[in-house]
């Protein structure tokens, strides 16, 4: 069984039919949706960079056109897996079935309102309380649930451990042996006032929980990440040493700017690290490092300038170092082809 973390189409507008009908959705452009029915990616994801934008109104990259993809896919084929939906104060969750999915047409009720092909999956009815009964309320969670159990992008699957905490916290079962390590006791610990520990029954109706204030976001990333380009830029253009340093011009009027156009680029990206297609995670406190959202040139020759910039995971970008992004790349894919042989 797989558990994904999911919105519903841009601001969420498909989720109370899917409430109502017991279905998970997703959606493709009316022009793009031939491409995907006939499995042609290639044509799929040209059509999608040339005639589609992202939730922050940009054009789509390459790697955010092909997740677009795979996500038709996820939803039309799942069965058997854990769907989990934040809506306000309440998470609520269910399980996909086997049947069919349905395909509609239907003009998207926001903003744009565009022609789209929506997808609906049957799923069983979907609940917001445990299987024993105790109300999922978002401000009851522990702080470290919470930095999983919602996510930016349209849809997140949790690795092993988050995955089974969750089927856990759905089943109603003792979460003690998550809660009691370093890790989460750290996490709580960092929450501190502003937090109050998970009670159940009805106790719960009597006691005000607090939401744990989020330290940092996606703004908060961005400008640490500003901070860093112009720290480097600074370095590589005065400091004095006998070996040739690379000149690391700064192509933006100011860091607010730069920070702006960060912003920017993670909504292009759905949050998502350009390189791998791994979830950022957005300097979450006792967050995974390695994981976290890093500002990285393109062209590594060249400067810190808008066309030339990609937010990845940490980890992703000392790892690429000053290697050619499209063989980065093609190695990137090489490693995600082998660990599904």
């Amino acid at each position: 069984m797989k558990v994904y973390i999911a919105n519903f189409g841009r601001q969420n507008y498909e989720w109370p039919i899917c409430r109502e009908r017991g279905t998970v959705a997703t959606m493709n452009a009316v022009d793009a949706q031939k491409f995907w029915e006939a499995n042609d990616r290639d044509g799929y994801i040209s059509t999608r960079m040339a005639n589609d934008t992202t939730a922050a109104g940009k054009k789509p990259t390459k790697a955010t056109a092909s997740r677009w993809f795979n996500l038709m896919t996820i939803v039309a084929e799942t069965a058997g897996d854990l769907w989990v939906h934040r809506d306000k104060d309440e998470l609520w969750w269910t399980t996909s079935r086997s049947d069919a999915p349905s395909f509609e047409t239907k003009k998207e009720p926001i903003e744009r309102g565009r022609e789209v092909v929506v997808c609906h999956k049957p799923c069983d009815p979907w609940s917001n309380k445990t299987k024993a009964g105790v109300p999922l309320r978002w401000n009851e969670l522990h702080p470290k649930a919470k930095d999983f159990l919602a996510t930016e992008a349209t849809l997140q699957s949790l690795g092993p451990l988050y995955r089974d905490y969750t089927m856990a916290l759905i089943a109603g079962d003792d979460l003690s042996q998550w809660h009691s390590t370093s890790l989460w006791l750290e996490r709580s610990e960092a929450a501190k006032k502003g937090y109050a520990p998970v009670q159940y029954g009805s106790r719960a109706d009597r006691v005000a929980y607090q939401r744990a204030s989020e330290l940092f976001n996606a703004a908060d990333a961005a400008e640490r990440m500003a901070r860093t380009a112009v720290s480097t830029t600074e370095v590589a253009n005065n400091q004095t040493v006998e070996r040739v340093l690379k000149k690391k011009d700064l192509g933006f009027p100011s860091a607010a700017a730069l920070q702006d156009y960060i912003t920017e680029l993670m909504g292009s990206q759905e949050y998502f690290c350009e390189l791998t297609g791994l979830p950022l995670e957005l300097d979450e406190v006792n967050g995974d490092p390695a994981m976290f959202a890093s500002l990285d040139r393109i062209d590594s020759c060249g400067h810190y300038e808008p066309g030339n910039l990609q937010v990845v995971c940490r980890f992703a970008n000392f790892w690429k170092g000053a290697s050619d992004d499209k063989e980065f790349r093609r190695l990137i894919e090489v490693v995600r082809t082998s660990a599904r042989t």
